[in-house]
């Protein structure tokens, strides 16, 4: 797992941009605001750096 202050999808600190916490199993995960769309519609992208990812539901659209 990467540092818990570092983005799921980059790996940018809070240094280097807003970070958005979010809980997932157990534990407190950390999200860029570039990269929120990836964890909201497309989760199995972010499979190699958060287990279980690509068993998650997107979210779909509703119009």
């Amino acid at each position: 797992m990467t540092d818990p202050k570092q983005c799921v999808a980059c790996g940018r600190g809070s240094d280097e941009t807003p970070l958005l916490a979010f809980e997932y199993r157990g534990g407190t995960r950390w999200i860029c605001p570039q990269h929120l769309p990836v964890l909201i519609h497309d989760p199995a992208k972010l499979a190699d750096r958060l287990p279980g990812a690509d068993r998650l539901s997107p979210a779909e659209h509703h119009d």
